[in-house]
């Protein structure tokens, strides 16, 4: 029995130092970056930092030669995979200063409205599947902070070409029914929130605070419907809001949800990693008797614009740096003004 617990005391001591973490931090104040991403040279996002800045240097792998690193909707830095033997990685992050939210009417009424810019993408074992971005704009309960309705005013939607539909190959699938539209039912009021199986970090920076909530399901069995196997859910939200504020609506300066699957057909013998990423900036916070605006209903299969609202230089344009790696066959969806 001694035995028996002296190797697994080894074995635990051995992985600890097999797990090498890589932390990103900031060349300007030396704090932790929270949502890196670290793209393969064919375009796979391999790595995304979590709020301590913290990415598995596992999932990074000599044959990708050349890595991007992609911050605040901008690439970065270009890295070699010996650039990761340090423990600590700086980025220079002030290529995009924190955008300053127009407040409209600051006479309180029935709702608040918050208005902003987005993009949502999936990717299915890293590589991208498809994109969307647009302006949409919450409307919020002024008393509760509850989140009454979304409403997306124009949009654009992207496809991968090589995308098709076979029932038993999952990875080969177009997901674009996946992508949503930021989900900002929590954002108002943050700090009371509770669930259930739920982890809750924060990280106070020289601009902003920063709160992190992850979540986990289907951990240690499948769910099985229709031949299909679903296991090893996950999400997480981040949160920024104005340093040292009281974390409400008027204070939110983005807000972030990454959520990953495992889906494979019984006969496959592999599962598929599929992940979602949203991401919300807000520009515009206003008061409102009225919360009748004017809205397009988001539909993936195609997109919706009368300005090209992403030629704006503060616009979370992430369409370009996929476009750098998958060209022409990143295919916009037929716009329907």
């Amino acid at each position: 029995m001694k035995r028996n617990y002296f190797l697994f005391l080894f074995v635990l001591i051995l992985s600890s130092f097999n797990a090498q973490t890589i932390t990103f931090v900031s060349e300007r104040t030396n704090k932790p970056l929270p949502k890196v991403s670290v793209f393969g040279k064919d375009g796979s996002i391999l790595a995304y930092s979590d709020i301590d800045g913290k990415i598995d240097k596992q999932t990074l792998k000599p044959e990708q030669e050349k890595f991007q690193l992609v911050y605040n909707n901008f690439p970065v830095a270009t890295l070699a995979y010996a650039d990761f033997d340090k423990d600590v990685i700086k980025i220079i992050d002030n290529v995009k200063d924190i955008e300053t939210v127009v407040i409209k009417n600051n006479k309180p009424a029935k709702y608040i409205t918050l208005k902003g810019n987005f993009n949502s993408y999936v990717t299915v074992n890293n590589k991208l599947n498809c994109y969307a971005d647009g302006i949409v704009t919450y409307i919020f309960d002024n008393k509760t902070k509850k989140l009454k309705s979304t409403n997306v005013e124009q949009y654009r939607v992207y496809r991968l070409e090589d995308a098709k539909f076979e029932k038993k190959q999952t990875a080969m699938w177009d997901y674009d029914g996946t992508l949503e539209v930021p989900d900002l039912k929590e954002v108002g009021n943050i700090l009371d929130f509770k669930r259930r199986n739920s982890t809750i970090k924060e990280l106070k920076g020289e601009q902003k605070d920063q709160i992190e909530i992850t979540g986990e399901a289907l951990q240690k069995k499948e769910f099985a419907l229709f031949g299909y196997r679903f296991f090893d859910m996950k999400s997480i939200l981040n949160a920024s809001y104005e340093k040292s504020t009281q974390k409400t609506l008027r204070d939110l300066l983005e807000f972030n949800e990454i959520g990953f699957i495992k889906l494979k057909h019984k006969t496959e013998p592999d599962y598929n990693q599929l992940v979602l990423y949203t991401n919300f900036y807000p520009t515009e916070f206003s008061f409102s008797n009225n919360n009748d605006i004017e809205k397009v209903k988001f539909k993936t299969d195609h997109s919706s614009y009368k300005t090209k609202y992403w030629e704006d230089s503060s616009f979370p344009n992430m369409q370009t740096v996929f476009s750098s790696f998958f060209k022409e066959n990143l295919k916009e969806q037929q716009n329907e003004k």
